[in-house]
């Protein structure tokens, strides 16, 4: 259940950051709303989760998988580049995560 928590948390965490590019810095009120909204539920599920998770792994696991994603939605949906750099950065993000999993670190 610990993960199906922070799964939702990492959903709610990356339409929280993307709503903030909207904001135009929080100058619009639907994404300013929708940030806060999507941070708050984002943290309750966290804290939710921190439960049965360890904190190590599931805070590397949030910002990582959220920190990759919110990369790949810019390069697909914002206009963003993507350059070797990106993706490698991209992978390394993915790859340690699995490692901290495939360690037992949780």
């Amino acid at each position: 259940m610990g993960y199906l928590l922070l799964a939702g948390a990492i959903a709610a965490e990356v339409a929280a950051t993307t709503a903030m590019k909207y904001s135009e810095g929080f100058s619009r009120l639907l994404p300013s709303l929708l940030t806060a909204l999507g941070y708050l539920l984002s943290f309750t599920l966290l804290a939710q989760t921190l439960k049965t998770v360890s904190v190590g792994t599931a805070y590397a696991i949030w910002a990582g998988v959220g920190t990759a994603a919110i990369a790949t939605i810019g390069i697909l949906f914002m206009g963003e580049g993507m350059t070797v750099t990106k993706a490698a950065g991209i992978a390394l993000i993915i790859v340690g995560v699995v490692v901290l999993n495939l360690g037992g670190a949780h």
